[in-house]
């Protein structure tokens, strides 16, 4: 089961560059490799949306390294406080998603299509189906 997005770029590295938009059906700004993309005959005018800022660093995970708990510190000691999401991302996101919102609004019924989840079956084979 899967989520319809809209496609913005390619990025260097090879990977697709898509976004939900996030209020849409959730999908943040995200690196989506080509072979999990189905391409529908759906198209959405994204020329002004800047995506100059995403690339493979901006969309890469930061990787901690793990440190050994010793039995004193093996309960959570932070109350249960997870990382929070950093709010210059969330600007950035919020900048993409508006004028993409524009455009989704100027197509009838693309809104809720977006917010549809999509499902293949074992019988349907993805690369003869029409959209």
């Amino acid at each position: 089961m899967g989520k319809r997005v809209v496609f913005l770029k390619q990025l260097s590295s090879g990977l697709r560059l898509v976004i939900g938009p996030f209020n849409t059906n959730g999908v943040p700004p995200r690196r989506v490799d080509q072979s999990y993309v189905i391409a529908t005959s759906t198209k959405v005018y994204i020329s002004g949306v800047n995506v100059e800022k995403f690339d493979d660093n901006y969309l890469a995970k930061k990787v901690e390294k793990k440190k050994k708990k010793e039995e004193g510190q093996f309960f959570d000691e932070d109350g249960g406080v997870k990382n929070k999401f950093p709010s210059d991302k969330k600007e950035d996101q919020k900048a993409v998603d508006s004028p993409l919102m524009k455009a989704i609004e100027g197509v009838a019924d693309l809104k809720s299509y977006l917010g549809a989840r999509f499902t293949l079956k074992s019988v349907m084979t993805p690369h003869e189906l029409v959209f």
